[in-house]
């Protein structure tokens, strides 16, 4: 089933070949037009063919795959440190991009710390205290043939877990291996049961492993002559198997009426939000007869796992993000549902699916698959069935991630767009199959994850939106100055030098950006939406032109007002387009941001990255050898003035289109902008 299934490109891995074939074409495209015009306008070939070149390499942002890979491994750094280790790097994107969640119950959602706190028995319910059993209030022993006994003798011999005494505790025991079955071997302890005196008087034959189909598991021990089959699992599948029932000092055959009985203690004791197991077993004489049949029912076992206390709030932080949150889970359906309504994933009653019920997802039809689309809690799942559920959700074009830990969640984990297995109790194939392991095992933990991976996407959106405004604004720059018969303002050396400056620095700054701290409060991005909208693209095309503008009124003014032979007024023009370059980088914060505190003033980087900009530019200028090699000489106090005043235009204008009152006018609610 691994195999089978498939295993997609992420979605920034799509949209960023989709963007690297648009710039391609529009690239060869405007540049054969611009040194074409300039050609044909009477200017020296070579120069316009070397301009065009340059704005060829000038157009196509070659730092893009650079600095995405550094802001993916950046927030791959920071999901480490809130315990999800990334196995694939653009899994780091893609749980920013997640719409629906699946996830386990245990361990997950609850603590994954179980106790046994009740046992429902043919004698009576016992209820399981510190220091004992109580029935009815009163103390209880588990004498050698009472049924008690019998049953924790059951329980603790069908195990495969160890205790191990906890180092500076008195008293406390480690488990080692299933916590679920860890609770079983403590409960057997607090009665004088010890697994390995049990299993000297009782040797383990062989073992019949838990299965998903049958969801039950047995052991088989030597007694005497003949073979004692101890059985745990699903209370509807032991006592589907059973034919008898074990009451004080004998067995009786079950009857129908007693089987209803049992079932509905089972939904009993799950309404309390108690996992339940149901025990059995039966006396054979070869070690190879069939273990799930005739067996002997022995009695009910509820545990309790306490949901974990972070999971609520993090419920309400998908709820805000739009993040559809979905159970899916093994165990009984009203303990499913029990839990999924104390940790807020639920509304109390809310519909429950079990596998049974879902049959041959692909021959539903359309009102049977959108009812299944609106039930929160799926229970009794096999493998099976979890890939055929999120291939429901994928089909609808949510971005899936699913959670698991166990060899039989490996298909499913590699089929979502994003498997998240469990670090501490997950398997070697389940960790191997999934994208992000979480160190914790902790549902909080996606959710922190998922919230760096919008930022991941906010913020290699943000450094294409800046990298394309600045390569368009030298674009316009020269194609325009060639269509009018101008003057170049800006010659091809320069075009390179500007694009190794602005292309580089500012744009890694902006990938280690650390987001707006509002980030989970959008609903998430359109799963079809383009690495770039057609909004950003206005906006891009907004910038280049604001851009272009003061680069050219500067080279206009420097000739006119400050009255500079062109070659000398192409300084102006260049520190112009530099500078208006650099301040640009603070247009890119969220709309409606404060304006002094936003996640561009914050980032440390940013300010770095400009000081290193600004120091290249100068050296640009003043040089010598630089300077020469490039055509630009130092200006006078009038032509820096000129420089940095037209260059503000930029900022100014883009500060003014992010407030929150105009923004509100250019930006759709609920739609982020670039």
């Amino acid at each position: 089933m691994v195999e089978q299934a498939e295993e997609t490109a992420t979605p920034l891995e799509k949209r960023l070949g989709y963007l690297s074939r648009q710039l391609v074409w529009l690239t060869l495209v405007i540049t054969a037009f611009i040194g074409g015009v300039g050609i044909l306008g009477g200017k020296p070939p070579l120069l316009m063919i070397e301009t065009a070149i340059a704005l060829a390499v000038a157009a196509v942002p070659e730092g893009l795959p650079m600095v995405a890979t550094l802001a993916l491994a950046r927030g791959m750094w920071r999901m480490a440190r809130r315990n999800a280790l990334i196995e694939r790097l653009p899994a780091v994107e893609t749980l920013g991009a997640t719409t629906v969640i699946l996830t386990d119950k245990t361990g997950t959602l609850t603590e994954n710390r179980m106790t046994v706190t009740r046992l429902a028995l043919p004698i009576g319910d016992i209820a399981v205290t510190s220091d004992g059993f109580e029935r009815d209030g009163a103390k209880i022993t588990s004498d050698e043939g009472s049924p008690l006994r019998d049953a924790l003798e059951i329980g603790v011999l069908c195990n495969n877990a160890a205790l191990s005494p906890e180092p500076g505790q008195s008293g406390g025991d480690r488990i080692i291996g299933d916590p679920m079955e860890g609770a079983l071997l403590a409960v057997g302890k607090l009665a004088g049961l010890l697994r390995e005196q049990l299993t000297q008087s009782l040797p383990e034959i062989r073992e019949e492993p838990f299965h998903s189909d049958h969801k039950m598991m047995a052991t088989i021990h030597r007694r005497d002559d003949r073979f004692l089959v101890a059985v745990k699992g699903a209370p509807e599948m032991v006592l589907a198997a059973a034919t008898s029932v074990l009451t004080a000092g004998e067995t009786k055959p079950l009857s129908a009426s007693d089987r209803d009985f049992w079932l509905n203690k089972a939904t009993e004791l799950a309404t309390q939000g108690l996992r339940v197991l149901a025990l059995a077993s039966k006396t054979v004489d070869s070690p190879d007869d069939q273990v799930y049949q005739d067996l002997t029912f022995a009695g009910l076992i509820g545990l309790h796992d306490p949901p974990r206390s972070g999971v609520a709030a993090a419920m309400q932080t998908c709820k805000r993000a739009g993040i559809r949150v979905v159970m899916v889970t093994g165990d009984h359906a009203v303990t499913a549902g029990q839990i999924a309504h104390a940790v807020g994933l639920s509304d109390e009653g809310a519909a429950v699916c079990e596998g049974g019920e879902l049959g041959a997802i692909g021959m539903l039809s359309d009102p049977e698959r959108d009812r299944l689309l609106q039930i929160p809690v799926f229970a009794r799942v096999s493998p099976r069935q979890k890939l055929d559920l999120i291939s429901l959700y994928q089909s609808t074009g949510a971005i899936v991630a699913m959670t698991g830990d166990g060899v039989n969640d490996a298909p499913a984990l590699r089929q979502a767009d994003i498997g998240i297995a469990m670090g501490k109790r997950g398997s070697q194939v389940a960790r191997e199959a999934a994208d992000v392991v979480l160190q914790d095992d902790a549902f909080e933990s996606i959710v922190a994850a998922i919230a760096q991976g919008r930022v991941i996407f906010a913020n290699i959106r943000k450094f294409i939106v800046y990298l394309l405004s600045c390569n368009l604004s030298e674009i316009m720059v020269v194609g325009l100055a060639s269509l009018s018969g101008m003057p170049l303002p800006i010659l091809p050396l320069q075009i390179l030098y500007l694009n190794l400056v602005t292309d580089v620095f500012p744009a890694f700054a902006l990938g280690a950006g650390e987001g707006e701290k509002n980030i989970m409060d959008a609903p998430p991005r359109n799963p079809k939406e383009p690495l770039l909208t057609f909004r950003a693209w206005m906006f891009i095309a907004a910038y280049g032109a604001t851009i272009t503008v003061a680069t050219l009124t500067a080279f206009v003014l420097a000739i006119e007002t400050l009255g500079l032979p062109p070659h000398e007024a192409v300084t102006i023009s260049f520190l112009t387009l530099a500078l208006a370059q650099l301040w640009h980088v603070f247009n890119m914060r969220d709309a409606g941001s404060d304006m002094l505190r936003n996640d561009i003033t914050r980032n440390r980087y940013v300010w770095a990255a400009l000081a290193l900009c600004v120091g290249l530019i100068l050296a640009a200028v003043y040089l010598p050898g630089l300077s020469g090699v490039l055509g630009l000489s130092p200006p006078s106090l009038a032509g820096w003035s000129l420089a940095a005043g037209l260059s503000a235009l930029p900022l100014i204008l883009g500060q003014i289109a992010k407030t929150a009152p105009v923004a509100r006018l250019l930006i759709r609610p609920g739609r982020a902008a670039p």
